[in-house]
C-alpha cells in the first residue's frame, strides 16, 4: 500500500487515490502514512475524510501524531480532535507535550474539551483514566422500539451499540442489556423487564487499571461499566482500551523481569542516554550484591588450596542454580498476573516445586555424577559435585518459586523478583552449600 500511495501522490492521482483510501483499512493506512516523507503524510492526511482522518489519526505512533498536529491548521486539527473518542484523545493529550497540548484543547469544540478535562483528572493507571464517556445508556422503562430508534439517533458517536447500559432516573446503574437481547425480543416490551439486573459486573473510576484487564480475561466482556463511589454510571472500558493496558503491563513486566526501569517509549525512539539510565540501576544493585558470591568464595580459599578440582565446578553449578530458580519464578510470576496464583496458593507452590525440584535436581545430579567420574575417576569430588547440584538445584526452585508471592505479600511487583534477583540470591546460596558439603565429604 506504501508504495502505491507514494505512486498516487507524486502522480497526483487524485481520483484514483481517493478509492484507495476509502477502501482501506485503518490502521493499514496508518502503517502507510508512517512510512511516508513528512511532506508526504500531511498531503494524505489534508486528503482523508474527516472520519477516516481520525480513525487514523488514533493508529498513529505518538511523534508522527505531533509532527502532523503541528502542520495541521487549527480548524483541520480541532475537526481531528472532535472526532474523536473521548479516551483516545484523552490519551493524545497526555502523551503531547504541553505547548502541543495547548493547541489541541484550543482547536477542540468546548464540549471535546470538556469531556478529555473530566478524563484527564482521574488518576493514572485507574479505571477512570481508560474509560470512555461515549456509550449507550437506556432507561428502564423504554420499550424495545424506543430503545432501537434511541440507538439509531445518538450510535453514530457512541464507542459500541452492542451492550447497552440501564441506568434510572438518577444514574445509578441498574442493569445491562444486550442488543441480542432486544433483537429476540417483542418491540413492545420494556427494558426493565428483559434486562440483566443482579450480579452486574463493574469497576470503580479509582480501581486499578490491572483489575480492569483480569475482569475482562474472566468474563470475556466486550465493555465493562464503570461507576464512581456512589453507583452513578459515569463511563465504560472497552476491549480494544483493555488490551491496550494489558500489552503496556507485560511490557513493564517483561522491562522488570530483566532488570530495566520500565519506560514507555518504543526501543528505537528511546535515546542512548535514557537507555543507560534504565538499566544502569539495577546493575549496580546486582553488580554490588554479587560481592556477596565473591566473599563467599575468599571465606573458602582454604578448600581451593587443598583441592583445586573444586573450581572447575562453580560455574556449573551457579548457572544450573540460577536457570532453575528463574524456571520456576517465571511460571509462578506469570500465573500471578493472569489471576490463576494468589498469596493463599503459596503452600501449594511450595508442595507442588519441592517434588518438581527433587526429581529434576535428581536427574541432573545423577548425570553429572557419572559424566564428573568418568573424566575425573575421582569418586569423591564427583559425589560432592552431584550432591551440590542436587542440592542447589532445590533451593533455586523453592526460592524461585516463593519470591514471586513473598514479593506480592509485602506489596511489591513479583515481576522484580525474576532471573536476575533469583539468580543473585542462588548463587550465594549455591556456594555456601557447595562448600559446606565439600568440607563434609572431603574432609577440608
Amino acid at each position: 500500500m506504501l508504495e502505491q500511495i507514494n505512486k498516487l501522490i507524486e502522480a497526483r492521482n487524485i481520483k484514483e487515490l481517493r478509492i484507495l483510501t476509502e477502501d482501506a483499512n485503518a490502521a493499514d493506512l496508518a502503517d502507510a502514512i508512517e512510512g511516508l516523507d513528512p511532506d508526504k503524510r500531511v498531503r494524505l492526511f489534508r486528503f482523508l475524510h474527516k472520519d477516516m482522518a481520525a480513525e487514523v489519526f488514533a493508529y498513529l505512533s505518538p511523534d508522527t501524531k505531533e509532527e502532523l498536529v503541528s502542520q495541521l491548521t487549527a480548524p483541520e486539527l480541532g475537526s481531528i480532535v472532535d472526532e474523536l473518542f473521548l479516551d483516545d484523545a484523552a490519551d493524545l493529550v497526555e502523551e503531547m507535550p504541553p505547548d502541543v497540548v495547548r493547541r489541541i484543547l484550543e482547536s477542540a469544540n468546548p464540549e471535546t474539551r470538556r469531556g478529555i478535562n473530566q478524563l484527564l483528572q482521574y488518576q493514572e493507571d485507574s479505571a477512570g483514566s481508560i474509560m470512555t464517556t461515549e456509550y449507550i445508556e437506556l432507561r428502564p422503562d423504554m420499550t424495545v422500539g424506543e430503545s432501537f430508534k434511541h440507538i439509531r439517533d445518538v450510535g453514530t458517536d457512541k464507542e459500541t451499540l452492542y451492550t447497552c447500559y440501564v441506568v434510572n432516573p438518577a444514574k445509578i446503574l441498574i442493569g445491562v442489556v444486550t442488543v441480542r437481547t432486544m433483537l429476540l425480543s417483542q418491540y413492545a416490551d420494556k427494558i426493565g423487564d428483559i434486562m440483566s439486573a443482579t450480579n452486574l459486573i463493574k469497576v470503580n473510576t479509582n480501581d486499578d487499571r490491572e483489575k480492569v484487564t483480569e475482569l475482562f480475561q474472566k468474563y470475556d466482556f466486550i465493555a465493562l461499566p464503570v461507576v464512581d463511589s456512589e453507583g452513578h454510571l459515569v463511563g465504560i472500558v472497552t476491549i480494544d482500551d483493555a488490551m491496550e493496558v494489558l500489552e503496556e503491563e507485560s511490557t513493564e513486566d517483561f522491562h522488570k523481569m530483566a532488570a530495566i526501569v520500565p519506560f514507555d517509549d518504543p526501543y528505537l525512539d528511546t535515546g542512548i542516554l535514557e537507555l543507560a539510565k534504565k538499566r544502569i540501576l539495577w546493575l549496580m544493585v546486582l553488580m554490588i550484591s554479587a560481592t556477596l558470591s565473591g566473599q563467599i568464595i575468599t571465606n573458602y580459599q582454604s578448600v581451593f588450596a587443598a583441592i583445586p578440582a573444586l573450581i572447575a565446578s562453580i560455574p556449573m553449578l551457579m548457572d544450573t542454580g540460577g536457570n532453575a530458580g528463574s524456571q520456576s519464578s517465571t511460571l509462578v510470576i506469570r500465573g500471578i498476573a493472569v489471576g490463576e496464583l494468589t498469596l493463599k496458593d503459596a503452600l501449594k507452590v511450595l508442595f507442588k516445586e519441592l517434588p518438581v525440584s527433587f526429581l529434576v535436581g535428581g536427574g541432573l545430579a545423577i548425570v553429572n555424577f557419572i559424566y564428573k567420574y568418568a573424566l575425573s575417576g575421582d569418586l569423591l569430588l564427583s559425589l560432592t559435585v552431584g550432591i551440590s547440584l542436587f542440592a542447589t538445584v532445590i533451593f533455586a526452585q523453592t526460592v524461585g518459586g516463593m519470591l514471586p508471592l513473598l514479593a506480592r505479600a509485602l506489596g511489591f511487583d513479583p515481576a522484580l523478583m525474576a532471573a536476575p534477583i533469583v539468580t543473585t540470591i542462588v548463587d550465594a546460596g549455591s556456594l555456601t552449600m557447595y562448600f559446606a558439603i565439600a568440607s563434609l565429604i572431603m574432609g577440608v
